[in-house]
């Protein structure tokens, strides 16, 4: 796949699997309270004042749960199936499509934004851009979370729950990613990485950093 195709692919498959993905991950945030930890630390960081926007939200459980700790968010993603979950499971909140490399949102718009295992299908030399998109629509102070499965090793799905599409979700080294986005602006803040849960196969990483 190159670089120009993997905006399409990542639609096509969650587009595909949205429902099936939406059933098997309900319950993800209830059973990982260490993950919770993480996101409601982030929301403390940024406080009440502007809006948050997940980006590559899903199904929305993160949308969700960023709201019920009281801020104003925004959920965003590719695929429109994804979308759809979100809205019913989510009424009254914002949800939006758009790629994350283009976001539609004014320079400085977010207080906030969180990459909640969002960027795990973007090829490595698309990241700096990927993270200097997310640093130009942050306001000066705001910060990010960014959260991906740790390693070296890749992970390619092929035809999940039957489905007829297949996708490689990308592991990344943490030290990679800090290096990149110090590289797009961002100061770090905090760095963690868990050991995997009972149905996972590698590390979590989660990552908080502050637009200077």
């Amino acid at each position: 796949m190159t670089d120009t195709d993997f905006v399409t692919a990542t639609r096509t498959f969650y587009d595909a699997v949205a429902e099936d993905y939406a059933e098997q991950f309900r319950d993800g945030l209830a059973d990982a309270p260490l993950d919770r930890a993480m996101i409601a630390g982030f929301a403390e960081l940024v406080g009440g004042g502007g809006t948050v926007a997940d980006l590559g939200c899903g199904p929305g459980r993160v949308t969700g749960y960023l709201a019920s700790l009281g801020l104003s968010v925004l959920g965003l993603d590719l695929s429109e199936s994804m979308l759809a979950v979100a809205r019913r499971e989510n009424p009254g909140l914002r949800f939006e499509r758009g790629s994350m490399l283009e976001l539609d949102l004014p320079d400085g718009a977010l207080a906030g934004a969180v990459s909640y295992y969002s960027s795990i299908h973007t090829p490595v030399s698309q990241l700096p851009r990927l993270f200097a998109e997310f640093h130009r629509v942050l306001a000066p102070g705001g910060h990010l979370l960014v959260a991906f499965q740790a390693g070296d090793k890749d992970r390619h799905h092929d035809r999940p729950w039957g489905r007829p599409v297949a996708l490689t979700f990308l592991r990344r080294r943490p030290e990679q990613i800090v290096e990149l986005l110090r590289g797009a602006g961002f100061a770090l803040v905090s760095q963690t990485v868990r050991e995997p849960g009972p149905e996972e196969v590698s590390q979590q990483a989660f990552l908080i950093a502050r637009r200077p």
